[in-house]
């Protein structure tokens, strides 16, 4: 199922977005960061290993949700909600 863009949504379909999206994003990047500061004290005292690129692969998957974030709010100035 393709999701909708903001501006084809009903308000309740872009507020309901909104507060599932922003939580799980925002929990995301937290824990990007945690896997990536670990991965660097992991790599100073244990050498590289394959694991270290992980918090990178899933770097997109955040930039795309913090981006529809950005959407939606946008639209939901525009609506005045």
């Amino acid at each position: 199922m393709k999701s909708k863009k903001p501006a084809e949504m009903t308000n309740e379909e872009l507020v309901k977005s909104k507060k599932l999206l922003a939580p799980v994003t925002y929990m995301l990047a937290g824990m990007l960061g945690l896997l990536f500061c670990l991965n660097i004290y992991n790599s100073i005292t244990k050498g590289f290993s394959a694991l270290t690129v992980v918090p990178i692969a899933l770097l997109p998957i955040l930039i795309i949700n913090l981006n529809a974030i950005k959407e939606i709010n946008k639209e939901i100035k525009v609506r005045n909600l």
